[in-house]
């Protein structure tokens, strides 16, 4: 037996600057892109992991929560610690490089960790916590 990873979401409270980082900086391929009474879903993935997405989504959307839930998540997400993603690259300077060129939010600079991995982190657009480490 085989379990993938097919989809992950990561809020996203301004679609087109999220695109713009995970388009752009990170420069995955746009999957789908679906609006609906104003908001807007879209699906971006690795081009050469055509089986795995990032589903960018309207935060707080989800139904029967209540109105103190839905404050709780924009302000969890105003401070950055909603959600959060690990990627993997095989050149984690030039990644960190070409994603840091783009103005993106530098939480870390390429560091070895004390568990033995080396990574950085940025912050998307939506204030999730993105860290990428060197395969």
């Amino acid at each position: 037996m085989s379990v993938i990873i097919q989809h992950t979401f990561l809020p996203a409270d301004d679609p087109d600057a999220s695109l713009a980082f995970y388009r752009d900086a990170l420069g995955f391929e746009v999957r789908n892109d679906v609006g609906l009474g104003g908001m807007r879903w879209i699906t971006v993935g690795p081009k050469d992991q055509p089986s795995t997405s990032i589903v960018l989504y309207p935060p707080a959307i989800e139904p029967g929560l209540t109105d103190d839930e839905r404050r709780t998540i924009v302000e969890l997400m105003a401070k950055g610690s909603f959600a959060s993603i690990v990627l993997a690259t095989e050149d984690l300077a030039d990644t960190f490089d070409r994603v840091q060129a783009t103005g993106a939010d530098v939480v870390q600079e390429p560091a070895d960790q004390d568990y033995g991995v080396r990574d950085c982190a940025f912050r998307d657009p939506a204030g999730n916590l993105v860290r990428i480490s060197q395969l």
